[in-house]
């Protein structure tokens, strides 16, 4: 690897602020105090909103992600920089340089959006104080948190890849862009490989979005259980999202071509959701755990607090994993091969590409990644196991037949899942066709089949679905003949 390749910079010296020699102590004491005061007024802040349920409020519900925001944004920069006031050594490394930006952006647009989102919800209390409930519902109040948790690490990520595109030419990797050599598909069935993954595309999106969009209607549906698949919904609408439509499209142009900096973001993307994923179908484990071995108890356990927390933590550490990831692609060089074989901007081939030493990537793909992926995949499994041990200590044949028919089906996916990432991640020791398969498994058919798995076959969910239709139904009733409106209307006065 020629030197041209290697970034001449590895670290960078912050000179801190223009203070006196004399007025360190001063100055080193001053911004402790206000760091303290910051993270314990906040954390102050936490604890009385969880632990007082008159504060279960959507104004409070905010209120407590800003506090958590303004502690993050504290701690991205000051102890830092109160470090360096000890210490006088005033360097950090590249990559710190690099996350530092990264953390500061994603927790000050963060600050910026849920400033705004308190301020909306400050207008409806005052402006329209008798549809207050109505429109400041639950579902609304963690979509506009979770909408500014994704803009805000949307609009990090990409400050930080243009920074890193913005470094000088002998800064750059010579590949500006990568070509995604696609399925290994012969010539003559491009149309019905085309044809099978649109059909398959497009019954994850509509099979998620029904499912979101059922239990934004339906009253019954607003339960832990619901509430975590709806989450589980729109990460495998975005999963699939990330992938397949590059890949339908390079089928059908032929230009298999994806910018240096969009394929960065593509495996930022596909490592978040693929992530989200993970976290996700470990809390609907634990959920069913609770309903079925402590079925007194749920409630009481199962709060809107803990499975707000939950959703949360799995969106933070989501972020962070896929930011780990893809901060160490970034820090490789390319040379000549930029052929990707595979139809996305996966992982583990970008690191084979590339001429850097990946002995780092490889570490953490082992450690951290394996933790993250096991920890939870042995939640679900013991949560499984516990069940049945329940199930099995009660006996019913029509019980039995009923349960291990949905956990069976769950246990199926599960291991689809699962299996396909490990072997893919873990197992493989040479990348060919069969990884390819592995990993059209898991971003294309996994996200396809839960909709039915979770949902469609659920008793509650068909329930929703008919009334839906029956309302449409109706509405399509009354406008066709005006007169039945009228009718309606009278029946109703009389």
């Amino acid at each position: 690897m020629g030197p041209e390749n290697q970034s001449h910079v590895s670290e960078f010296l912050l000179l801190g602020l223009p203070v006196l020699p004399g007025q360190q102590g001063t100055f080193f004491a001053l911004f402790l105090g206000m760091y303290l005061t910051t993270v314990l007024g906040n954390l102050l802040i936490l604890l009385l909103i969880r632990l007082d349920s008159r504060l279960h409020t959507p104004m409070y519900f905010f209120l407590s992600h800003l506090a958590f925001s303004d502690i993050s944004l504290s701690s991205v920069t000051v102890p830092n920089m109160l470090m360096n006031m000890q210490t006088r050594q005033q360097s950090i490394p590249y990559m710190g340089c690099i996350s530092q930006l990264y953390f500061f952006i994603l927790f000050a647009s963060l600050d910026n959006f849920l400033l705004a989102v308190m301020a909306y919800d400050r207008y409806v209390a005052i402006c329209h104080p008798l549809r207050y409930t109505t429109i400041m519902r639950d579902e609304l109040c963690v979509l506009l948190v979770a909408a500014s948790w994704i803009i805000a690490c949307a609009h990090a990520l990409v400050h930080t890849l243009l920074l890193k595109s913005c470094m000088g030419p002998e800064n750059q990797s010579h590949v500006s862009e990568f070509l995604l050599l696609g399925l290994p598909v012969p010539p003559g069935q491009q149309g019905a490989f085309f044809a099978l993954f649109l059909g398959m595309y497009l019954t994850t999106v509509l099979g998620n979005l029904l499912i979101i969009l059922l239990i934004r209607l339906d009253s019954r549906l607003h339960t832990p259980m619901y509430f975590f698949l709806s989450h589980l919904a729109f990460s495998d609408i975005s999963l699939s999202s990330v992938t397949v439509p590059k890949m339908l499209t390079d089928m059908q142009t032929q230009q298999q071509s994806i910018p240096y900096e969009g394929c960065i973001s593509q495996l930022y993307f596909f490592i978040l959701f693929g992530s989200l994923d993970n976290f996700l179908l470990a809390v609907m484990a634990y959920d069913r755990y609770v309903a079925i071995c402590h079925p007194l108890t749920y409630t009481t356990i199962m709060k809107e607090e803990l499975c707000v927390l939950l959703v949360a933590a799995s969106w933070i550490i989501a972020c962070v994993h896929a930011l780990v990831h893809t901060l160490l692609v970034v820090r490789l060089s390319f040379c000549a091969d930029n052929a990707v074989a595979h139809f996305f901007c996966e992982f583990t081939v970008l690191t084979k590409l590339s001429c850097s030493d990946i002995s780092l990537n490889e570490l953490v793909i082992f450690t951290e990644g394996g933790i993250l992926l096991f920890l939870p995949l042995a939640t679900i499994l013991g949560s499984y196991i516990r069940i049945g041990m329940i199930i099995v200590r009660a006996p019913s044949t029509k019980r039995l037949l009923k349960v291990f028919s949905t956990f069976g089906s769950h246990l199926l996916v599960v291991s689809l899942y699962y299996g396909t990432l490990a072997g893919v991640y873990f197992l493989s020791s040479s990348w060919d066709s069969k990884d390819i398969i592995a990993s059209v498994m898991y971003t294309v058919v996994t996200p396809m089949l839960n909709p039915f798995i979770y949902s469609l076959r659920n008793r509650d969910i068909k329930q929703a679905l008919e009334t839906s239709v029956t309302r449409v139904n109706l509405f399509k009733w009354q406008s066709l003949n005006p007169l039945n409106v009228v009718r309606s209307r009278v029946r109703y006065s009389s």
